[in-house]
Parts: C-alpha cells; sequence; structure tokens
C-alpha cells in the first residue's frame, strides 16, 4: 500500500494581497502526476487544507478539480481539518464525497468514525487502516472546571488528547483484527494529527493551535501505529527523529521565513509488516520568495543577485530588511528604486532597529540624562561614517533645528 501523505495547502492565501492561486494549480497538476508516476494508491492531506474558513471561490474549485481528478484514477482521498479550516465548510459536502471515493473528517466525534479503510488503488480491497484524527478542538474533549489553573488545564487537555487517540486505536486494533481472523492477513494502521507535538521545529508562518494551554503533544503519547501521518508545522522533518512519525511540511513557501527550505511530499510505504518506506518527493517552485538584508550602500548588490530568480512575468516576491540606515523616513521608496527594471516585486520593507543608542552609554557608564542634546547627536553621529561634508551639513542642520524648538518651548 503506498499513501502520498501532504498537508497545509491553505488554498486561498492571500500572502500581502498577492494570490497563490497559480501555484496552487501547479501543485495540483504535478500532484496528480506523481500520483500516477510513484502508482500511489491513496491521497492523504493532514488538515489546513483552506487558508481561511470562508475560502475564495477559485480555491473551492480547486479543491473540487483535485477530488474530481482523484476519483477519475480510482484513487482514494482523506481529508483532515485543521485548525485553519471551517467545520461546516468541510462537512458540507461529505455525502457528496462518498460516491467519489473521498472522506472528509472535519471534527471530532465518537471513535467509530475517525476509523477509516483506504482501499487499494482500483479496487475495493483494503490496503491499510488509518486513524483519522482531525485538529482536535479543546470543547470537543474535555469540559472546562471551575478553578483549574493553566498547567492543570494543560494537563487536563493533554490527557483528552491522549485518550482520544488511544480510544480510535483501540477501535482500528479490533477492526484489524476482525480483517485478520477473517483473511488472514493484517492491516496496517496508519494514525494522523494536526498538532504542535514535542520535538517539532516551527517557524513564524505557523499560527499556534492553542493559545496558552497546550504547546505541544507530547510524542510518547501518540498511539504505536506504523506510521503517524502529521500536519501543521510548515517544515518537513521527522520528529524525535524517528523515521516513522513524520510532517510532511507545506507544499510551498507560506511565509518569508520558509522560503530556504525544500518543500515536498511524503510517499510512505506499508504493508502486513508495517512501515516500509518513506520516500520524499520535492514539491516543483514557481514562485520563489526571498529575504535580503543590508544597508543602502550593500543592497543593490544583493538586489541584482537576486533578480537572476526571477523573470518579468512571475518577478521574485521580496522581503527587505534595511539595517543601520533604519532611521531613514524614505525607505520605501528607495528600495523601490533600487529594484526598478528587475524582476523583483518588494512586498514588505523592515527596519532592523539599529543598537547604537545603548552604545552610546556603555563605556563611560553615563546616562541618557547626564548629556545635553547636542552632546547626544554628536556621540551618534561620531558613529557613522559620513563623509566630512555630509557630516558637517548634518550637524549644521541639526542646530537649526535644536534652535527652532527651543525658541517655540520659550514663546
Amino acid at each position: 500500500m503506498r499513501i502520498l501523505h501532504t498537508s497545509d495547502w491553505h488554498l486561498g492565501q492571500s500572502f500581502m494581497n498577492h494570490s497563490r492561486e497559480r501555484e496552487h494549480t501547479v501543485l495540483i497538476d504535478w500532484l496528480l502526476d506523481q500520483v500516477d508516476a510513484q502508482s500511489v494508491d491513496a491521497v492523504l492531506i493532514a488538515g489546513d487544507i483552506f487558508d481561511t474558513g470562508t475560502p475564495p471561490s477559485y480555491a473551492r474549485a480547486l479543491y473540487y478539480r483535485l477530488i474530481a481528478q482523484l476519483h477519475q484514477r480510482k484513487v482514494a482521498l482523506l481529508l483532515l481539518g485543521g485548525n485553519h479550516d471551517s467545520v461546516s465548510v468541510l462537512s458540507e459536502s461529505s455525502p457528496l464525497m462518498h460516491h467519489l471515493n473521498t472522506t472528509v473528517i472535519a471534527a471530532t466525534g465518537d471513535a467509530a468514525q475517525h476509523v477509516v479503510t483506504l482501499p487499494r488503488r482500483g479496487s475495493a480491497t483494503p490496503g491499510c487502516i488509518v486513524c483519522a484524527l482531525p485538529f482536535i478542538r479543546p470543547r470537543d474533549v474535555q469540559q472546562s472546571q471551575a478553578g483549574q489553573s493553566a498547567q492543570d488545564k494543560q494537563r487536563s487537555l493533554q490527557t483528552a488528547i491522549q485518550e482520544t487517540y488511544a480510544q480510535v486505536f483501540a477501535a482500528a486494533q479490533a477492526q484489524q483484527a476482525a480483517h485478520e481472523n477473517a483473511h488472514g492477513l493484517r492491516l496496517p494502521i496508519i494514525a494522523t494529527g494536526h498538532l504542535t507535538t514535542v520535538g517539532a521545529s516551527s517557524n513564524e508562518s505557523v499560527r499556534e493551535i492553542y493559545v496558552g494551554a497546550l504547546e505541544a503533544f507530547p510524542t510518547k503519547a501518540f498511539p504505536p501505529a506504523d506510521y503517524i501521518a502529521l500536519g501543521h508545522i510548515h517544515k518537513p522533518q521527522k520528529v524525535g527523529g524517528l523515521e516513522h512519525i513524520r510532517y510532511s511540511g507545506s507544499p510551498i513557501a507560506l511565509g518569508f521565513d520558509e522560503a530556504r527550505q525544500s518543500k515536498e511530499v511524503l510517499l510512505v510505504d506499508v504493508n502486513a509488516s508495517g512501515l516500509q518506506a518513506v520516500t520524499p518527493l520535492p514539491a516543483p517552485l514557481c514562485q520563489v520568495l526571498a529575504s535580503v538584508s543590508g544597508n543602502l550602500t550593500s543592497l543593490p548588490a544583493a538586489l541584482s543577485a537576486l533578480s537572476a530568480q526571477g523573470t518579468p512575468e512571475h518577478p521574485v516576491w521580496l522581503e527587505v530588511t534595511v539595517q543601520e540606515d533604519d532611521y531613514l523616513p524614505d525607505l520605501a521608496p528607495r528600495i523601490e528604486a533600487m529594484v526598478q527594471g528587475l524582476p523583483l516585486q518588494v512586498l514588505r520593507v523592515k527596519r532592523q532597529r539599529s543598537t547604537a543608542m545603548p552604545q552610546l552609554f556603555a563605556d563611560t557608564g553615563e546616562s541618557l540624562d547626564e548629556l545635553s542634546p547636542t552632546e547626544v547627536f554628536a556621540r551618534r553621529l561620531a558613529q557613522e561614517t559620513l563623509e566630512p561634508v555630509l557630516s558637517q551639513a548634518l550637524t549644521t542642520r541639526y542646530a537649526q533645528v535644536l534652535r527652532q524648538l527651543q525658541a517655540g518651548d520659550a514663546a
């Protein structure tokens, strides 16, 4: 049995007012090609199918296109709800999905409804059993009690999630035993999850699931499934170095902090003996995101080097962090002038605040109130490497502004 494990597509994401429709279209085309080329039996998306609870119409169209194309290929599809997904949006078409060889698990319910058997491609022959758990909302598994501390709530929630996994896994084992007794063949068990677990490396694009309640679910609390397919963390990785517990990561970069990550989906091979292999498939890159930093002197060369990665039709999306010159009020137009004529599009300009002010007094032990404004300005100016003419002009202009301010106070 070969499963394609992926997650965190975030269909419909508006990235700084820029649509990701083209990227997701390319992704779906590529994934369908891989399903054929790699003889995939079933596709599993472990949460965050959509970016918001009210996805735009084009995102829904892509979603239904994926379902229809996999159905034509007689490939089973298992969709799990994530913390970005709306339970009602995913659930609204569940009866129809059933007739399209697709199972949608949008929210947590009775243990039995989370035990899903995935068939081999083009047949009704069972290939594996899945403990299909989506993003688990606290209200679905526990009740708040008066007087609980934050630590008590965290422990209670972790216990409730662990018990939920245990109940679903027990139901899966019962089904596994019944099939083995009837057919003499052990079906492997796969578990899913959309959460942060101990040992995972996160990034700023991930919005925390449980704010102030559950920081990370203990790895040892997962049931002993043959493979555990996780979503929510966008960086592909093994959890705690364990081969059978994996985040597939997001297939496209969802933030500038992910720009240098290698994006992928995972081919998971399981049989009666358990997990056989996990093979990463590098996802296609059709929109380059890049972060660059420097001062106004070094940035032109860095931007020129990045321009080789873009085209006039599809420029590189840029985040520029300005160092040292962060005090200038007109940074945005200066940066725009630097990229003029280059296949680069600046989406965000950040200022890296200088640490120069604390250094003004570090050596002498003086405090700010011991110096006059002119002395503070002179010390700050001395830390810059400026032409004498410019330094003198700044000093003169500062003196003029200071006199105007003092005259205003006197009046």
